[in-house]
């Protein structure tokens, strides 16, 4: 089966062509590279038109978030099985090959993989996103990992195709495929790639705004509830508190940081009603 693989990129200059360069490295070849620019207004175009690759094609949107430049993507692609990674990933030479075959063998519609390395884990923010995350050192996922979750890395085209996609809505897209299919997608074995985790506290900021303007449940008690958590006696206490427990006194300004931007975040989905793209 030929494999669509589909990547959205906003603002991803410094690491698109790495990804790119480890895709171009699979043993399995029967693929092609759909990336969609999310309105970047860096240089990541800049880069994507520098790429040296017959299996490539760029795509470009409006900024409207992850989720839309996924379906975009896949109304573009050609292959039977659409696999959908992110711009700031990069993988070992069988990802691919590991990541499919149950969908192959005729054994999942759907799949992901728990073999997601942190790429930066030398830099003191990408370890305290860990921390406060509550993940397994070095990896990007809790120690104790079902063999099922609601994010797809590879999906069967027809199903894709059979509920319209993804629901565009920044934080919450990646889940809405699965909820709309009625199912979760399925682990799979040796498929290893490696992520980044935000590694400075500009990002981190920025990425815990993006995570904070979201629907909670409960509803207003749901968005009290976030924002005292969030509190700046919370980040202090929690902070001082898993600084010491994992001998990382840098978590104390992270937390800080973390939590003033999803406070933000939060602030401004209850004035506006609108997620993050």
């Amino acid at each position: 089966m030929k494999v669509s693989i589909i990547i959205p990129t906003y603002n991803e200059e410094q690491d698109i062509l790495s990804c790119l360069n480890s895709l171009n490295k699979q043993t399995f070849r029967n693929f092609e590279v759909i990336v969609v620019d999310d309105g970047s207004t860096d240089n990541t175009l800049k880069k994507l038109r520098s790429a040296k690759s017959n299996k490539l094609e760029i795509v470009t949107q409006k900024h409207l978030g992850a989720g839309a430049g996924r379906n975009l993507g896949a109304s573009k692609a050609t292959g039977k099985i659409l696999v959908f990674v992110d711009a700031d990933m990069t993988f070992h030479k069988n990802f691919i090959k590991n990541l499919i075959k149950p969908i192959i063998q005729g054994k999942s519609k759907g799949t992901f993989s728990k073999n997601e390395i942190v790429s930066n884990w030398h830099n003191v923010w990408a370890k305290c996103w860990n921390i406060n995350e509550g993940w397994e050192p070095r990896k990007r996922h809790p120690k104790i990992y079902p063999d099922t979750q609601e994010v797809f890395r590879a999906i069967l085209r027809s199903e894709f195709d059979s509920v319209g996609g993804f629901t565009p809505g920044g934080y919450n897209d990646d889940w809405s495929l699965s909820k709309k299919l009625g199912y979760k997608a399925t682990s799979t074995k040796g498929a290893i790639f490696y992520h980044k985790n935000p590694d400075s506290l500009k990002e981190i900021f920025h990425q815990a705004k993006w995570v904070g303007k979201r629907e909670y449940k409960l509803g207003p008690l749901g968005y009290l509830l976030a924002l005292i958590r969030v509190s700046l006696p919370m980040s202090i206490l929690i902070g001082l508190y898993k600084s010491v427990v994992n001998w990382q006194i840098q978590f104390l300004i992270f937390k800080i940081v973390y939590d003033f931007g999803a406070f933000l975040g939060i602030v401004s989905y209850i004035l506006n009603k609108k997620g993050a793209k």
